[in-house]
């Protein structure tokens, strides 16, 4: 019995899968019994983490089939990780063939390949779609500078390489556990995120599945965002003419009612092919504004997510953050640096009496300067199995100073130390976790806020891939107007002929 869920933005449907474990387990299906499968490492270990917890297993032993489809095969093949292909592989591949590779490397994450040569990338592509390469070149309308005898040698070249060294990829493990046709012993299956699996992967479900008693596929196609890497929604719709049932998950817990849920269902309206569904928005009404320029908007309270089609839009709201002194993280990193954040908040503690351990006076003697004495600053002498105030470093270790920060930081540039003077003179808390988080739509995908922020521009790629492909960018859009909680905001583009939304909504009244 096959069944597939669909799960709308925010509506549980990784929690309906979790439920649907438990109750498994508690009717006697052993852990090892059941394989769980998602698209993201992240996904798969939440679930392996709380079926642990409530039946008391060992997520190692007891739940070792709860994870991605390629970390399953790279099991079921006993491969070790030094017969991976790795970054530093791809470079001497390129050193070897006279291509510059800079980055080439799968995600561990979620297997998918990212590479800064397009002829990597396309090599790859063709075959996570199962496509002839050159057939898969022909089809393409938006490839640039990219030759096509050269891409086939290369691909010819990048196989003998592999060879030769003993090196495999995560796309070379599912194409050898289908060619061995290595099938499972699971009594009850679970696919995660469906919508972004690619054809490769989906021969390899087919395969899991043939004997297993009761299988449920989840995912959203209105969520589909990975096509880019290769990813077959199609296919996933295409399924609803062979399973046994389809459920639909009705109950947004994420998305408040009103214009933000009407514009995100005025947007994923555009998509030709796609599950017909609905669901219900919370009963909270959200709050719909539009910018003209980004320093119109104020981000001065609560808890935002700054979304952009491209990392490079995001350049203005960093300035802008850094102009009004407010805390953000881009790409994962804060806008502070973890230790210099330890060092500021140890320091004022510091002098109002705390002790602190070697490490934290380490660390704080990195930013001192001249404020330590020679000898002394990269605090080698003080001991580990000691605490210290700041009246024994000043007698015994060297500190020259028990000023304010701003009179005793020497190693900050003044554009840092300005921008955290800013942040404290507007009452900003400077701690671990950034208000503000800014990403791509891409990398945002399963995150929420209650206030969102979305660019509008397009990068020359996505226009033409709009071209030809519209549901792409659909789905893009739809996927970042679905992450809002409370309150949605959209900045108009630089250039009104390189945005999306307006395409789709010039006649919405959303101010």
């Amino acid at each position: 019995m096959k069944t597939i869920i669909l799960g709308p933005p925010g509506t549980g449907k990784t929690t309906t899968l979790l439920n649907l474990v438990d109750e498994f387990i508690q009717n006697g299906i052993r852990p090892k019994q059941i394989g769980y499968f998602s698209f993201t490492r992240k996904a798969a270990n939440e679930a392996a983490e709380r079926a642990a917890k409530k039946f008391e297993l060992d997520v190692d032993n007891d739940l070792e089939n709860f994870r991605t489809l390629h970390s399953y095969a790279f099991q079921k093949l006993s491969t070790t990780k030094e017969k991976m292909m790795s970054s530093a592989d791809y470079k001497e591949f390129g050193q070897k063939c006279g291509i510059p590779i800079k980055t080439a490397k799968y995600s561990n994450e979620d297997g998918t390949f990212n590479s800064d040569n397009e002829y990597l990338t396309i090599i790859n592509t063709a075959r996570v779609k199962r496509m002839d390469l050159l057939d898969y070149y022909d089809s393409r309308t938006n490839i640039i500078d990219v030759e096509r005898n050269t891409l086939y040698l290369l691909s010819e070249e990048l196989k003998k390489f592999k060879k030769q060294k003993g090196l495999k990829d995560f796309t070379d493990l599912i194409e050898e556990f289908i060619e061995k046709e290595i099938t499972s012993t699971f009594k009850v299956l679970f696919i995660d995120e469906a919508q972004d699996l690619s054809r490769i992967q989906w021969e390899m479900v087919r395969q899991i599945w043939q004997d297993v008693d009761k299988t449920y596929i989840a995912g959203d196609d209105d969520q589909a965002i990975f096509k880019w890497a290769g990813a077959d929604v199609d296919h996933f719709i295409s399924l609803k003419k062979e399973v046994d049932k389809i459920e639909t998950l009705d109950q947004s817990y994420r998305i408040p009612g009103g214009p933000i849920h009407e514009l995100s269902q005025k947007i994923i309206g555009n998509v030709q092919n796609r599950f017909n569904k609905e669901y219900k928005p919370r009963g909270e009404e959200g709050i719909l504004k539009r910018y003209s320029d980004v320093t119109q908007v104020d981000m001065s309270e609560g808890n935002w997510l700054v979304l952009a089609s491209a990392n490079f839009f995001l350049d203005d709201i960093k300035e802008l953050c850094e102009l009004r002194g407010w805390y953000y993280q881009h790409k994962g990193r804060n806008s502070i640096d973890v230790k210099l954040l330890m060092a500021l908040q140890n320091w004022e503690h510091w002098r109002k009496g705390a002790m602190l351990t070697h490490i934290e006076v380490k660390n704080i003697y990195q930013y001192l300067g001249t404020n330590v004495a020679d000898g002394f600053r990269e605090g080698k002498l003080l001991h580990s199995e000691d605490k210290y105030r700041i009246e024994d470093c000043k007698k015994d270790y060297g500190l020259l100073t028990d000023k304010v920060w701003y009179e005793s930081f020497e190693g900050l540039d003044n554009f840092t130390e300005n921008y955290i003077r800013n942040m404290r003179a507007n009452g900003e808390k400077i701690n671990a976790n950034p208000r503000i988080k800014m990403s791509t739509i891409h990398g945002a995908k399963g995150g929420e806020a209650e206030k969102v922020l979305i660019l509008q521009d397009l990068t020359n790629a996505a226009l033409e891939t709009f071209s030809y492909d519209p549901d792409e960018l659909h789905r893009l859009f739809y996927t970042g107007t679905t992450r809002s909680k409370k309150e949605l905001h959209i900045v108009d583009p630089k250039n009104f002929d390189r945005a999306y939304i307006l395409w789709l909504i010039q006649e919405q009244k959303y101010r």
